[in-house]
């Protein structure tokens, strides 16, 4: 009885062993799989900062060139201004010679 019953133990202890080993193995897979996903993590926070300071940079661009717009309409409305004025001046310059 007592060889039978270190021979149960000893069969135990190997049954224990071989799920201590599956476990350690799965566990294993596991710290890839996370150190895998704290990498591909660590990519995509560098590339959400480099993604927030160019829409920084084309905010900015955005606003100069929405001011050089806004600075050309009225130059450009100026300028219509100048033109119907000289339009006029033309004119009346032209309408008395015409008489004449």
């Amino acid at each position: 009885g007592h060889e039978q019953l270190l021979k149960m133990m000893e069969e135990r202890m190997m049954d224990v062993e071989q799920k201590l080993r599956l476990v350690k193995r799965l566990l294993q897979d596991k710290v890839n799989q996370l150190k895998e996903q704290l990498s591909k993590n660590t990519k995509a926070d560098a590339m959400v900062k480099d993604l927030y300071v160019e829409n920084a940079q084309l905010l900015k661009a955005l606003e100069m060139t929405e001011q050089r717009q806004k600075t050309a309409e009225r130059k450009n409305y100026l300028l219509e201004e100048k033109i119907a004025n000289l339009n006029r001046i033309v004119k009346n310059l032209a309408s008395p010679s015409f008489n004449a």
